[in-house]
């Protein structure tokens, strides 16, 4: 079967900004991808092409083999800001969203009540009384309404509390395997707790992909980090750690550096020396391997 996204060097561009610059990616089928990168990236760009509600400057884009328009009744989709009619109770809207699709009244009925329970939302309220977090659970309901073989969600996590986000986290990891799930969101947390696999945009490329596993391998090239802190100036001592044999990589942060080595050994007892020859003190000295944030910032950080 043909993957469930893939695009070939997508291009969009708004009059004099470049929001997707060739960004080319694939999404297996029934897996959970998490599209990361920073603010204006380019994910909802993506999404809205995936979607059919922007058209490509250039490029392809095929979502479940086919092209994005025909493709529309098997794809679920809930933006970041969730509209409902706030009269209607949760019931009533997703028979409304089923109809939209053309479902049958049975089938409506009949997953209206199975999604309402899988979501925690049994209330006959009306939607105009809900919290932030009991609408982002009903648009979860309503993007599963037509069963779809794609669910894209655009930042399903943004503007709720940790009780919230846990919720909808639990929400999407119980759809593992049961549909593929594609996601955009800058918390690199919830990506790391559910995903597959993960696309890093950036400027509107995917600059990385890859499970969590490999995209920490990539970073740390097999190698440790070490966290430093110290008083001093950084340049001199950054100069001198680069040139060290075992150092494979020497990042500034506010405080510090992120040292990569690819001997531990080495590094231990060198580290150290090199503070203590430069007239530095040493505030922090902490060893450990690659995190999500530490690739995330490697490949988006500030150039």
């Amino acid at each position: 079967m043909p993957p469930a996204v893939e695009t070939v060097e997508l291009t969009k561009v708004y009059g004099s900004v470049r929001a997707l610059d060739g960004l080319t990616m694939t999404v297996p089928r029934d897996r959970i991808v998490g599209l990361l990168g920073p603010n204006g990236a380019g994910k909802t760009t993506t999404l809205r092409v995936l979607l059919g509600l922007a058209h490509p400057t250039s490029g392809t884009a095929r979502v479940l083999g086919t092209d994005t328009r025909s493709a529309r009744q098997q794809i679920g989709f809930l933006p970041d800001v969730p509209g409902f009619h706030p009269w209607l109770t949760a019931p009533e809207w997703l028979q409304f969203a089923g109809r939209l699709f053309g479902l049958p009244e049975s089938v409506i009925s009949k997953r209206s009540a199975a999604l309402l329970d899988q979501v925690g939302l049994t209330t006959s309220r009306r939607i105009g009384t809900f919290s932030r977090g009991m609408k982002q659970r009903l648009g979860i309901a309503q993007a599963l309404i037509n069963a779809p073989d794609l669910l894209i969600l655009d930042e399903p996590t943004s503007a709720l509390d940790p009780l919230g986000r846990m919720d909808i986290l639990n929400l999407i990891a119980a759809l593992k395997g049961r549909t593929t799930v594609l996601f955009s969101t800058h918390l690199l947390a919830d990506a790391e707790r559910v995903c597959d696999q993960l696309v890093i945009v950036d400027q509107g490329k995917v600059v990385a992909s890859g499970t969590v596993a490999e995209l920490r391998h990539a970073r740390s090239g097999a190698g440790t980090l070490f966290d430093l802190d110290f008083t001093g100036p950084a340049d001199q001592l950054t100069q001198r750690l680069s040139a060290e044999p075992w150092c494979s990589g020497c990042e500034l942060t506010p405080t510090g550096a992120v040292i990569t080595a690819s001997d531990v050994t080495a590094a231990r007892i060198r580290i150290p020396a090199l503070l203590a020859e430069s007239g530095m003190g040493l505030v922090r000295f902490e060893e450990r391997e690659a995190s999500l944030e530490d690739v995330f910032a490697h490949l988006v950080g500030p150039r």
